[in-house]
């Protein structure tokens, strides 16, 4: 693996993409989601005609309007400037919860009210308490079982991947991709190991992590991260930052990674030369990299690139799907990216489709560029993941010519 380019920054580098419409809607979503995430399923479930005798309508109430204050106050004393892990622990876990209920209170509860009162079940009380039930028990099912999802080591997703300017002599690379592991509140370093052995079993070539490694900084996360000092790879280890060092002082990360034997990859590229043929691996730093303030971090496509032959293919690491624009411009052949997370909790998939171009899996942009986006291997926040599975990625690359046999 040589390296061949620097991090110097360009003049004729596009400027950043307009601010997207989710941009513009998370400025209210502080103000009014935690009334819409709490108050929702209490009307619906306490005051739609079940009738529940006073103590339990009290009882239910005062629950819903402790959820109402105690979630946001705990999310930003867990996410604020004091940093409080416990309180994040809790308010990231009353904002998933509150997420699924609000969410199965309208999916499940008014369609199940209505085809009740269509089928004719008897007294409108038993038909609104029914109805409560079912969306508590639902609820609590797919809490339990997104719990699980996400603590779990990760399912790994082999796929074939042909890139038509691919030499014949690296058909058949193995390119191994993590990412999004958001090492946090909840101490995961034993998840963190069991995930760096799930990676060695698949005996890559390049392994990549496409960045949001933790959410705090190296120093206060250095235990949880340090397994990913024992990932191997027959060619390279390589790393791009994602939106969440920028958060953490993300110069830490990068010195940390650095530091664990890994590659960073910050506006530069690498050439990885195998049978006669060559990869450029180039990477860039996240789009929110400029808007930091740290001083030489921006993403860089062109300082990336810079010095490579332009008739050679093209891995590039880029931690926001959106990036693909700058990228097919470019001629990149393959795009890995993160960030999306499936969504993780359903139907949250829809807000992220706003902003990215893609929420996960392999897709096309342009006559030439593919873009993988991973669902992520970790969690943000919220300790669930339902209906968006988190993977570990192998990719093999194709060249459209088979290998010369000696």
């Amino acid at each position: 693996m040589t390296d061949t380019s620097s991090t110097r920054p360009a003049d004729s580098e596009a400027p950043a993409p307009r601010q997207s419409r989710l941009l513009r809607l998370t400025r209210f979503l502080p103000l009014i989601a935690p009334v819409l995430l709490w108050a929702v399923p209490c009307w619906l479930l306490l005051y739609t005609g079940q009738h529940w005798p006073l103590p339990v309508t009290s009882a239910g109430t005062a629950l819903f309007a402790l959820g109402l204050v105690g979630m946001p106050l705990a999310m930003v004393r867990g996410h604020g400037r004091r940093q409080q892990d416990r309180a994040a622990i809790v308010g990231d876990t009353l904002l998933g919860s509150s997420w699924v209920l609000f969410t199965w209170s309208l999916v499940l509860g008014v369609p199940l009210r209505l085809a009740l009162t269509v089928a004719g079940a008897d007294g409108s009380q038993d038909r609104a308490r029914i109805v409560t039930w079912a969306v508590l028990g639902t609820t609590a099912v797919l809490l339990a079982w997104g719990y699980a999802e996400a603590r779990r080591v990760p399912r790994v997703r082999r796929l074939d991947v042909q890139l038509p300017r691919l030499g014949a002599g690296l058909d058949g690379l193995r390119v191994a991709l993590i990412t999004d592991t958001h090492y946090g509140p909840l101490d995961r370093a034993r998840w963190s190991a069991r995930v760096c052995e799930t990676v060695n079993t698949l005996e890559a070539d390049v392994v990549c992590h496409t960045g949001d490694i933790a959410d705090g900084t190296a120093e206060r996360r250095r235990a949880q991260a340090t397994p990913l000092g024992t990932v191997r790879a027959t060619r390279a280890r390589v790393y791009v930052t994602g939106n969440h060092e920028y958060y953490s002082e993300a110069q830490g990360w990068v010195d940390l990674m650095d530091e664990l034997g890994w590659e960073p990859l910050r506006n530069r590229h690498l050439l990885l030369e195998r049978g006669g043929d060559t990869l450029v691996v180039a990477g860039v730093d996240d789009v929110t990299a400029e808007s930091s303030g740290l001083a030489g971090h921006r993403a860089h496509l062109a300082g990336a690139l810079d010095g490579a032959d332009p008739d050679l293919p093209v891995l590039l690491l880029a931690h926001q799907p959106k990036f693909v624009g700058r990228a097919a411009a470019a001629g990149v052949d393959l795009q890995l990216s993160g960030h999306t997370h499936g969504g993780q909790i359903w139907p949250f998939h829809h807000l992220v489709r706003l902003d990215q171009p893609a929420l996960a899996g392999l897709s096309r942009h342009g006559s030439r560029t593919l873009l993988y986006t991973s669902r992520g291997t970790g969690f943000w926040g919220p300790p669930f993941r339902v209906f968006a599975p988190s993977e570990i990625t192998l990719l093999v690359l194709r060249s459209p010519q088979p290998p010369t046999s000696a």
